[in-house]
């Protein structure tokens, strides 16, 4: 080897012309190409020009070579690029012309080929070896009482920072209880506590309220947050979801009973695999268009749209991306392929929005209930049968009553069936709906043979493809009423239903009808017929619309009843219709908005996300770049493809999921998470401000089998969560944001904990938990829901906000304005506003003023007639605290001026009753 000195290098330099080295081809030039690959790459490559390739790239297209070793001068594309031409949408910088000029040059010397767009992280976008798609790796926590502590001196110290002295007592209890159960803590729990002078006094306190059952009202509103959870559909008629609170409460509950985060996932995806079936809530929480077209181009972005939104909320609740920025191309920021989006979407192709019964382990009670109540209608329904008059397919002297929406009886002499075909002519409008067509057997126990689980086959002449979630084939024989669940033919004003069997029948009577509940009266068949078979080729008519009067008759009885008969007959016609009304009420009652599961429709990758230009057929899978690797058979069904993305999702080796859900927790303890983008960990979001600190706590999730209690505990007994919230001139000179947590950050408290704040100091808070919500919105039943919000409030609006009934892109009048999200899209993070809105409202709204006179009710009742004694229980009440002399002074006046309401309304209206510090 010949050595040369570094005096004899530099004595040669200036005699040398120096060419600098080629740059590392996949780290620098490789980037700067991919800008280019989404026009020229593939056989059909803009001007017949890949660029992914070294050959093709080298040979150039159709206008002649693209790159020229050595020479830039005669490189087409460098002189597209050098012009500002090329990228079209976003020339290059001057640094990354520079290297691709000074590559050509050094002699376009190629890496990886072809070119790997994903390997490495640059100045524009993240690669593969982004800092999130790595290992969670267990930093050593050094000998702190608690390791949280030892990351954030850290951080302190590499800025020239420290922490805070440890806040005052009743600044901790008031914090710790917001913190965890969202509400204040009462005078006597803050007077135990500074009387507490234990060593582990504040510890207790935390386990107290982690076993609270209001921990998990509390947390399972920031977790609504960040799913869109809401109960009704958005959109323009923006329909109520009744049912769809179970998975609010199952959220709730999961919460209190600290579920393993991996579970608590693992339920979300396929909750109705294993028993949790109000879990799968969180695939439908987001918005749905419910009104559908004919139109084939409006359908498939609708349900393209559909399963979008399942994608990006799984992404980004659970792994922290923005998958869905790669519906049209592969992601420009993130390690995410196109062809990753649409492994995704196959996951999820079986998903449908709608309802579902739900488990709730009363099943077999709920049978014998459901049974009696079919005996019941049974029985008031063969005493009506007995003033009907039996159909008379051959008459056209109107016998029978006209036909009704909610019921119709077809009578008919005992006959022998195979088959049943019951074919409409003509209806009052559109296509005919069913929503249940009931053939009953003769005797004295007649059976509903109609149904799928009696043995019938149904086939119908064509079904209405709109609204697959409501209108199916298979909803005529389910035993459930209602327009919900009914059936529509796909032809307007014809339509036709064969109900078939093994062995031959013998029947005596059939019931159908539009709509049970007598909620819509369109779409209603009125000239049709009813015909038997016993071998499905000859067919005998057993009734028809020919002997029924005309429809809209006012008279509806049977014809030739005598007056005592028509008595009787009206008298079990609204008995049938109550105790038709209490069947469906106990049908539905176990029914959720928690999704639909079918068969996996085909998935292909979208030309730009277009779904009218399909192009290759794509199986299900996960994201190729975050471990571990799975790969889902293209066969699997529904089911098997959620579980087996559950489980990858929940793998111990996938970083993403414990990063993201610690950084959660952390967020809502401190005001910001570690990384301040909580549902974006890629190269658009946030870095992490203590790295270190956050894969400790990832890990310790992972070491204490996904407790989520464990990291609260963790959190809030740390130094760090202790602190004071005063400032500092240093503090605040150094880092008035926070980031480094010299100090606890204060904060306003959110829309929820104010209103429940209010109600608990007042003293009408209802702890009544779970189960459908209240509702701040005058009732209304229009097409296009119109929400009025109320201005009288009585208890039953007197529950925790968690219970609201949450409608979508509408909030109350007055905490709307606190930046509640209209969950509208996910909602991470709150917004942090102030307007001149939220203080005139708070100060003037109804609600505010009737609690401010319940507040001064409450104060008289525990503290007597005395101004002075009314005031130190006011203040104790609403800041757990007693008055200063000067506060006691100013209050005591006017409290004689103006009357203990106005004391009690402006105590609500103070920023110590609004703000955590």
């Amino acid at each position: 080897m010949i050595r040369m000195s570094y005096a004899l290098v530099a004595s040669i330099v200036p005699a040398m012309t120096l060419i600098a080295a080629p740059p590392a081809f996949d780290r620098t030039v490789a980037p700067i190409l991919t800008t280019c690959l989404e026009c020229h790459t593939g056989a059909d490559a803009k001007g017949g020009l890949d660029l992914s390739r070294k050959k093709s790239a080298l040979g150039g297209g159709d206008g002649g070579p693209a790159i020229v070793p050595g020479r830039p001068d005669a490189s087409a594309a460098w002189a597209r690029v050098k012009a500002d031409e090329m990228p079209p949408k976003k020339p290059l910088s001057p640094a990354d012309k520079a290297t691709l000029k000074a590559w050509i040059e050094g002699g376009a010397n190629w890496g990886t080929d072809p070119i790997d767009p994903l390997a490495f992280t640059t100045s524009t976008r993240a690669g593969r070896d982004w800092w999130a798609f790595q290992p969670v790796t267990r930093p050593a926590n050094g000998d702190e009482k608690n390791p949280v502590d030892r990351f954030v001196r850290a951080g302190l110290a590499l800025n020239g920072l420290r922490t805070s002295p440890p806040a005052d007592r009743r600044t901790l209890i008031r914090r710790l209880k917001f913190d965890l159960l969202g509400l204040p803590p009462t005078p006597d729990e803050v007077d135990g506590f500074l009387r507490d002078t234990s060593p582990s006094a504040f510890e207790s306190l935390v386990e107290t309220y982690l076993a609270s059952p209001h921990f998990g009202e509390r947390w399972a509103r920031h977790w609504l947050d960040a799913v869109r959870f809401a109960e009704s559909h958005g959109f323009e008629t923006n329909t109520p979801r009744p049912n769809a609170w179970v998975y609010r409460d199952w959220v709730v509950k999961s919460f209190n009973d600290d579920k393993p985060y991996d579970r608590f996932v693992f339920e979300q995806l396929a909750g109705d695999m294993v028993g949790a079936d109000p879990a799968t809530g969180f695939l439908v929480a987001g918005a749905w268009d419910e009104v559908k077209s004919p139109d084939r181009v409006l359908t498939l972005n609708q349900r393209a749209d559909e399963l979008h939104d399942i994608i990006g909320t799984v992404g980004s609740t659970f792994l922290g991306l923005t998958v869905g920025c790669a519906r049209c191309h592969t992601h420009k920021f993130d390690p995410i392929p196109q062809l990753d989006y649409y492994r995704l979407k196959a996951v999820f192709a079986g998903v449908q929005h709608g309802e579902r019964n739900v488990r709730t382990g009363d099943e077999a009670e709920r049978a014998k209930r459901i049974l009696a109540r079919r005996q019941e209608l049974a029985r008031i329904e063969s005493r009506l049968m007995a003033l009907e008059p039996l159909a008379d397919p051959a008459s056209f002297d109107a016998r029978r009553g006209p036909v009704h929406p909610r019921r119709n009886v077809e009578r008919f002499t005992p006959v022998s069936a195979k088959s049943v075909r019951f074919v409409v002519f003509a209806t009052n409008s559109a296509e005919p709906c069913v929503d249940e067509f009931e053939i009953f057997t003769t005797g004295p126990n007649p059976r509903n043979v109609a149904l799928a689980t009696a043995g019938a086959k149904v086939t119908s002449s064509g079904d209405y493809r709109n609204s697959p979630e409501s209108h199916r084939l298979e909803f005529v024989q389910d035993g459930l009423y209602g327009n919900g669940r009914s059936w529509i033919s796909d032809t307007a004003g014809r339509g036709r239903l064969v109900f078939e069997w093994a062995n031959p029948v013998e029947i005596d009577r059939v019931v159908w009808g539009r709509d049970r509940n007598e909620t819509f009266t369109d779409r209603l068949a009125t000239r049709y017929r009813i015909d038997v078979s016993v071998d499905g080729v000859a067919w005998h008519v057993v009734a028809s619309s020919d002997d029924r009067a005309a429809p809209g008759s006012p008279d509806s009885a049977p014809a030739g009843l005598g007056q005592a008969e028509r008595a009787e007959w009206t008298r079990l016609q609204n008995e049938a219709t109550d105790a038709l009304s209490r069947l469906t009420t106990l049908l539905r009652s176990n029914a959720a908005y928690v999704g639909r599961f079918t068969t996996p429709e085909t998935t292909y990758r979208l030309d730009r996300g277009d779904p009218t230009t399909p192009k290759d057929v794509v199986g299900p899978g996960v994201l190729s770049e975050v471990n571990p690797r799975l790969v889902i058979a293209e066969n699997a069904t529904d089911s098997q493809r959620r579980v087996a993305f559950a489980k990858w999702l929940t793998a111990p080796s996938n970083p993403l999921t414990p990063r993201v859900i610690v950084n959660r927790l952390w967020q809502h303890h401190f005001g910001t998470g570690l990384i301040p983008t909580p549902s974006d960990f890629g190269f658009n979001g946030g870095r992490p401000s203590h790295p270190e600190l956050l894969d400790w706590l990832a890990s310790e999730l992972i070491d204490n089998r996904g407790s989520l209690k464990h990291i609260h505990r963790l959190i809030v007994t740390s130094a760090a969560y202790r602190q004071s919230f005063a400032a500092t001139p240093d503090g605040q000179a150094k880092d008035a944001v926070t980031k480094w947590l010299w100090r606890y950050p204060p904060r306003r408290l959110e829309a929820e904990a104010i209103r429940d704040s209010i109600l608990a100091v007042s003293g009408k808070l209802d702890f009544t938990p779970g189960g459908p919500g209240f509702d701040l919105f005058e009732p209304n039943t229009n097409y296009v829901r119109v929400f009025r919000p109320k201005q009288t409030f009585g208890p039953a609006e007197f529950r925790r906000m968690i219970y609201q009934t949450k409608p979508r892109m509408r909030l109350d009048d007055t905490f709307g304005e606190f930046d509640c999200p209209d969950a509208g899209q996910i909602a991470p993070r709150r917004n942090r506003s102030t307007t001149p809105l939220q203080a005139l409202n708070l100060l003037n709204s109804p609600f505010l003023i009737q609690q401010a006179d319940f507040f001064a009710v409450r104060v008289v009742k525990e503290s007597g007639t005395g101004p002075a004694d009314q005031v130190r229980r006011a203040f104790r009440l609403a800041f757990q605290r007693e008055p200063n002399g000067d506060e006691s002074t100013a209050a005591v006046r006017l409290v004689n001026d103006f009357g203990l309401p106005a004391l009690c309304r402006a105590l609500l209206n103070a920023n110590e009753f609004l703000y955590v510090e």
